[in-house]
């Protein structure tokens, strides 16, 4: 049952008191894990990659689920099926895996420019824009929104209830890349640790994250 979290917890016990101690103590291991929530998480997992392969041909997903005001985790699902050898499946991808959040990094985003004095009701425009940051227009940076619609000028909380991606870049240019990797990996993230790497597409998913840390991450922030 819940093969990814027994053997990531059973990895932790081996690295912390060595595996044959662990093998021969007779221990009686107590987690956090609520089986009731695992089960449905591995439900959802399933069934949301049947559809997920149907629409865009993705063979996996990962879940994590966890207390926000303690940090235990209610469950954690590495992969569609920890035994499908097809899907290299025992591989966890939510502890192990890199992958591109996306979006998801646009509140640690605005929470660096209002750390720099920025307001939620900060006016920014959401307007075709080109983004020039190496002085060759050929490699210039012009992002779209995700409907493909301007609304010209909004506030930032607006921006953010909204998702839009024109204003996260350019608050993203605000706030200043350096201030937001610091911040998140004052949060808990310690996989973007290569700047050379990133320029202003990290607000829509420039970089890899681990989805642990990541929930994690969004745990400190509720």
């Amino acid at each position: 049952k819940a093969p990814h979290f027994v053997m990531e917890v059973i990895d932790y016990l081996n690295t912390q008191y060595g595996e044959e101690f662990i093998q021969r103590s007779g221990w009686t291991i107590m987690t956090t894990l609520d089986y009731n929530l695992q089960q449905v998480a591995e439900r959802v997992v399933f069934e949301g990659v049947k559809r997920n392969e149907t629409l865009y041909g993705g063979k996996n997903a990962a879940l994590v689920a966890q207390d926000a005001t303690t940090g235990q985790i209610l469950a954690l699902v590495g992969s569609r099926d920890y035994f499908d050898a097809t899907i290299d499946g025992n591989f966890n991808v939510a502890t192990q895996g890199l992958r591109q959040p996306g979006s998801a990094l646009k509140p640690f985003v605005y929470l660096a420019a209002f750390l720099k004095g920025f307001t939620p009701d900060t006016t920014l425009f959401d307007l075709e824009t080109e983004f020039d940051a190496t002085e060759e227009p050929e490699n210039s940076y012009k992002p779209g929104n995700f409907d493909e619609i301007f609304r010209g000028p909004v506030v930032m909380k607006q921006a953010l209830a909204q998702s839009l991606n024109v204003p996260a870049v350019k608050t993203l240019y605000l706030a200043g890349i350096d201030n937001v990797l610091k911040i998140v990996k004052n949060f808990g993230i310690t996989t973007l640790t290569e700047r050379s790497r990133y320029g202003l597409s990290l607000v829509l998913g420039g970089g890899e994250v681990k989805l642990k840390e990541l929930v994690g991450a969004y745990g400190v922030l509720s």
